[in-house]
């Protein structure tokens, strides 16, 4: 019994440590003919799955909360060192994406490097990772439409936040989340191409805020740099839990990596699609948290709709 017993439990470790070779990725011809998933995507398909994925909770989130609690003016410089901290993450990705061209991502890395146990764990913790950050995204999209319909009374009541048994339910979040899956499930091609529409979109509505914003503050003075406690209101610590929390806003980058197996050429495309995607949602970031915090003082931000409420202070709350 005790010799079965030992048995078992050694096999139990050998499972958790074993580990794939790191050529079992990498497609060969006989591969290639067989493959379930398409190579169609390029490396503009890359960058809009990454920045699309990647923008969004940043800057229509995180924004108001974090200046009013952690950094005040200083918001710029929180997005910078997470974003360092994001681009040192996204350089590894680049490197193992290089090697490992695999679906699995991160999964996959570990399963690699380390053992299927840790890759088990890893696994589970990506999933609960993208409910979470979907959830959250999905969650800030009410509070905007909310401003853009004049008010939360005026939102269609299929759209409007319902509190049931004590519980907050977001209908309107359930039925974005369900649209974008619907939407996934048509196909990586027509998936990516709607991913480059609404990034495109996305963008050119940040672009808008920033010269629109930049054209105010020049115009007043930029009030918001102006309050009494200073560039660095809540100090360095208050800065470092700001950068801590905005390295949030950063978290879609990886779902690159995921594309692998459905890129034309990963070796190439992927380290530069991961490269360009967390650059351009830097620059963003940076320039459209400068924008805010120095049209409205930073104790006067709403929290959940910051970027409205610093316009709507113009008389512009159509602007977002």
């Amino acid at each position: 019994m005790m010799n079965n017993g030992g048995h078992s439990s050694s096999a139990a470790f050998r499972c958790l440590v074993r580990r794939k070779r790191v050529d079992a990725a990498t497609p060969t011809t006989q591969t290639l003919a067989t493959q379930q998933l398409a190579r169609k995507l390029s490396l503009f398909d890359l960058v809009a799955i990454g920045v699309g994925a990647t923008i969004g909770a940043g800057v229509y989130i995180l924004v108001g909360t974090v200046a009013r609690e952690h950094t005040g003016p200083s918001l710029t410089v929180s997005f910078f060192i997470g974003g360092l901290a994001a681009a040192l993450s996204a350089f590894c990705y680049a490197e193992l994406a290089c090697r490992c061209p695999s679906a699995g991502s991160a999964y996959h890395y570990s399963y690699v490097c380390i053992g299927e146990g840790v890759a088990w764990l890893i696994g589970w913790a990506l999933i609960l990772e993208y409910t979470l950050g979907g959830a959250a995204v999905a969650r800030g999209v009410v509070p905007n439409l909310a401003s853009f319909f004049g008010g939360v009374d005026k939102l269609p009541s299929i759209l409007a936040r319902q509190t049931i048994f004590g519980i907050v339910v977001d209908p309107g979040a359930a039925i974005l989340v369900v649209i974008i899956t619907a939407l996934l499930c048509t196909g990586i091609k027509e998936s990516s191409l709607a991913q480059a529409i609404i990034t495109t979109v996305n963008i050119s509505a940040l672009v808008f805020i920033i010269f629109a914003g930049a054209y105010l503050g020049c115009k007043t003075g930029w009030p918001g740099y102006e309050v009494s406690s200073g560039y660095f209101s809540f100090g360095v610590n208050g800065l470092l839990a700001g950068s801590a929390t905005v390295f949030f806003s950063y978290i879609g980058f990886d779902i690159v990596a995921s594309t692998a197996e459905e890129v034309k050429n990963p070796q190439r495309d992927m380290p530069l699609g991961i490269g360009f995607a967390v650059s351009i949602c830097v620059i963003l970031y940076m320039l459209v948290s400068a924008v805010i915090v120095g049209l409205v003082p930073y104790y006067a931000l709403d929290p959940d709709t910051p970027i409205s409420s610093a316009f709507a202070g113009y008389g512009m709350a159509w602007a977002v």
